[in-house]
């Protein structure tokens, strides 16, 4: 891979209800790492880096994982500028998750340039064969009506939880005039960033990986 300062920039956010599964999700595709004992809440803003190769070409995601609390909406409305790419993220074991996203769905629509790219994430699958409260049809459906693409993964189990990262990024990269309508809605003074992983795809432009 080229040095991370030569690599094309993407910006992603994750957002969803406070609980979904956010960080974890972000936590094992950036260190591969799950915590069964961490539920603490992300307070306001959290980002990662990492280096990711879809069709050939390697890209520097900066991933920024937003908390879902009410009292943060307003800081984290601020980050949508530039956005590239949204994940939105609900727990599959949980109605009251999934039935917030309509509401997520708005927010990132009313705050990002015209063809961002959206991905609904049902999170926790590892809960599915007991504790399911939200089939995977209802999920696929929210997704078509709002034309984003879908999955369900899960951080426990490392199911799926490359899929919706490179998936968004092969998104970002196909529809024209995306990186350049989010170049022009980035603020001045954003946040900068350095360090971070790297990850190389394979010719199909997924990840080979342990998990």
């Amino acid at each position: 891979m080229a040095s991370d300062d030569s690599l094309p920039t993407l910006k992603i956010l994750l957002i969803g209800p406070s609980g979904a599964g956010k960080s974890a999700l972000l936590t094992r595709y950036c260190d591969d790492e799950f915590d069964p004992e961490s539920s603490a809440a992300t307070i306001g803003i959290d980002f990662k880096i990492k280096n990711l190769a879809v069709r050939g070409k390697a890209y520097r995601l900066t991933l920024f994982d937003t908390a879902g609390q009410e009292r943060f909406r307003t800081l984290s409305t601020s980050f949508y500028r530039g956005a590239h790419g949204v994940l939105l993220v609900y727990d599959i074991s949980s109605r009251a998750s999934f039935l917030t996203m309509e509401r997520w769905f708005d927010e990132a629509e009313a705050n990002t340039v015209e063809g961002v790219a959206l991905y609904l994430v049902g999170s926790k699958l590892d809960k599915a064969e007991h504790s399911r409260e939200v089939s995977s049809e209802e999920g696929q459906a929210l997704a078509d009506a709002h034309g984003a693409n879908f999955c369900e993964a899960s951080a426990k189990t490392c199911e799926n939880v490359r899929r919706p990262f490179v998936d968004i990024v092969d998104q970002i990269v196909q529809t024209p005039g995306l990186l350049a309508a989010a170049r022009r809605g980035r603020a001045v003074g954003t946040l900068a960033v350095g360090g971070g992983g790297g990850d190389t795809g394979d010719g199909n432009g997924y990840l080979g990986c342990a998990c």
